[in-house]
């Protein structure tokens, strides 16, 4: 099975899923997104096969979500999406993508849901 995990080596549940796939003998293709950050485009994408509007996707932690102003309701998916794409420290992860489907792994056992 080819799997890829949007990832945050720093992030305990992030590195957690990538254990779990490793243990089950997937090496996935690993996209460490603070790096090589997702476009919009591909936020959009991501997005749709997990049925998810952006705001379910947003870190509400990060200091720079509420420099922002990204709690504000008005704020429409293209806003939220640009604001990923160019803050990717915003994106919720880890994310895993297989043939069968895409899932944000929070709790980190939903990997299974994919598999």
């Amino acid at each position: 099975m080819t799997a890829t995990i949007y990832h945050n080596p720093r992030c305990g549940t992030s590195r957690k899923v990538l254990e779990a796939l490793r243990a089950r003998g997937i090496e996935p293709v690993i996209v460490e997104y603070l790096k090589t950050p997702p476009d919009a485009a591909t936020l959009r994408g991501l997005l749709k096969a997990m049925g998810m509007p952006a705001r379910a996707l947003l870190r509400r932690k990060e200091a720079v979500h509420a420099e922002l102003g990204l709690g504000d309701p008005a704020k429409t998916e293209a806003e939220l999406i640009a604001a990923m794409a160019a803050h990717p420290i915003l994106i919720e992860r880890p994310i895993v993508v297989t043939a069968k489907g895409t899932v944000l792994c929070r709790p980190a056992e939903r990997f299974a849901e994919v598999l």
